[in-house]
């Protein structure tokens, strides 16, 4: 059962338990509408800061409804992989292996706004992106039901970035540890809606976030409801990230960055 924050802004939360063999805790779930959203990559370089933000410090900034950790970083924080903002570059080479990408606001019109791409059979050119937003990861379970990571028993927390059948972007983050493999095989039997998906950073920079200012323009606090935790961020541990996306309302106008963070680099 979903629950309607706003149009085209929904979450809930689903624990498998046995119908996956109790391996995949509970999970928290968004679905947004890229019709109503638009979704932007933010790295803490690229906005002028010293230091990466919390997701907290990060939804300050941005004023983003929905935030989500992005991919991952290398020991010196710079991303691993493709990373576009406005059509601009701030990540690396494309990775040779990963072939999940997530993409948004695209340069010709017609086109869905938002998707997950798989790179193994769709075509993304770098020096003209089709999109002005990506953001590149692993592919976790394809259009054809696959799990596309490896059985290697590694448990961590996890964020991953889907699409379902009807084009909304589905953003899920794991209340506790799981291998991939398992969380791959969970969502093909048990979440028919999904098409398929990719898995983001996971480990302690896994991440999920709410504004609270959502809850309180629909006149309800978030004190009763099961996935509070995405709102006032108990249970959750919040590191740093580099790395984030953004999804805003598309009626809403843009935050205009601010100074830079007094905080200070390693």
């Amino acid at each position: 059962m979903w629950d309607h924050l706003t149009e085209g802004l929904a979450v809930t939360v689903w624990e498998p338990g046995p119908q996956c063999q109790d391996e995949v805790p509970l999970l928290y779930l968004v679905r947004v509408d890229p019709e109503r959203y638009r979704f932007s990559a933010y790295h803490f370089r690229d906005e002028g800061l010293s230091a990466p933000l919390t997701i907290q410090e990060w939804q300050q900034r941005t004023g983003a409804s929905v935030l989500f950790n992005a991919g991952l970083f290398q020991d010196d924080y710079s991303y691993l992989g493709l990373l576009f903002k406005g059509g601009r570059s701030l990540g690396t080479k494309r990775h040779p292996h990963w072939q999940g990408l997530f993409v948004a606001e695209p340069v010709a019109p017609g086109v869905r706004k938002a998707r997950v791409l798989d790179l193994a059979v769709d075509a993304f050119a770098v020096d003209a992106p089709p999109y002005r937003e990506a953001a590149q990861s692993l592919m976790l379970l394809d259009r054809h039901g696959k799990a596309r990571v490896r059985l290697t028993g590694k448990r961590a927390h996890q964020t991953v970035v889907g699409e379902d059948r009807e084009g909304r972007i589905l953003l899920i983050k794991t209340a506790d540890v799981v291998a991939l493999w398992e969380l791959a095989l969970c969502l093909r039997k048990g979440f028919l809606g999904i098409h398929q998906a990719m898995a983001m950073d996971g480990g302690t920079s896994s991440d999920l976030l709410i504004e609270a200012d959502v809850l309180v323009n629909r006149g309800q606090g978030s004190e009763q409801l099961p996935w509070s935790p995405l709102v006032d961020g108990s249970g959750m541990r919040h590191i740093p990230l580099p790395s984030v996306i953004g999804a805003l309302p598309r009626d809403k106008t843009p935050q205009p960055s601010k100074a830079p963070s007094p905080l200070k680099g390693p």
